[in-house]
């Protein structure tokens, strides 16, 4: 239990900062995640670049049995979330709040969302199609429901993402995850980390998605 208590603590944490620095009146939002500066030597002369946490690459399936991947993103703004179908607490209101994230944004070309189930034994590549046409979603050209390789699906989440996704039998439903909607930028940077289990965060969530979409700054990195 400490750990699930530490874990969530995190979240929170990162939730608080990232609530203070977007509810701001500028046109811009923090880059999350470790930095460190790298020097470079351009035309003869040393220089400091700042290397920023980014997301690692990864292949999952999608609902439709497509291979999704970073190139697939690249160059896209995102929303990334963690969730299994049986999930019996904040799953459903999760999926209701991202729902209307799609709605404002899915006929934005360069917009997508990727759910990733923790539960990909269960979550076959046909339950996750059955899933997402109950909740409306009729292909997989704006929103991706990923399953994969449970570690893998593990280890992205708490090390790229920056949030909660793991076994706990003591947990309801078998699985420790956030409510986290983590925004990513055309470059692959954590952008913003939201709780998607509240109406007013992912209010500032569609609010804030805007400031990356009309920027097309490092969309190529």
């Amino acid at each position: 239990m400490l750990r699930s208590h530490y874990l969530s603590f995190t979240i929170l944490g990162v939730l608080a900062l990232n609530a203070c620095q977007t509810n701001n009146n500028t046109n811009t939002l923090p880059i999350l995640g470790n930095r460190h500066v790298e020097e470079v030597i351009v035309d003869g002369k040393t220089t400091t670049d700042t290397v920023y946490h980014q997301i690692a690459e990864f292949s999952f399936t999608n609902q439709d049995g497509e291979e999704i991947t970073n190139e697939d993103v690249r160059g896209k703004v995102y929303v990334a979330d963690f969730f299994f179908t049986s999930c019996p607490t904040i799953c459903p209101i999760m999926k209701k709040q991202m729902l209307r994230v799609f709605e404002a944004y899915k006929d934005n070309p360069d917009f997508m969302i990727l759910s990733h189930t923790i539960d990909p034994e269960y979550d076959t590549v046909a339950l996750l199609k059955d899933y997402s046409l109950r909740l409306g979603i009729e292909d997989a050209s704006t929103w991706n429901f990923l399953t994969g390789e449970q570690e893998k699906i593990f280890e992205i989440g708490q090390t790229s993402y920056l949030t909660t996704a793991m076994d706990d039998k003591n947990e309801p439903g078998g699985f420790l995850h956030s409510g986290a909607f983590v925004l990513i930028d055309r470059a692959g940077r954590i952008r913003g980390i939201y709780d998607g289990t509240k109406e007013t965060q992912v209010n500032v969530l569609i609010k804030d998605l805007p400031k990356l979409l009309n920027n097309n700054e490092n969309s190529n990195k």
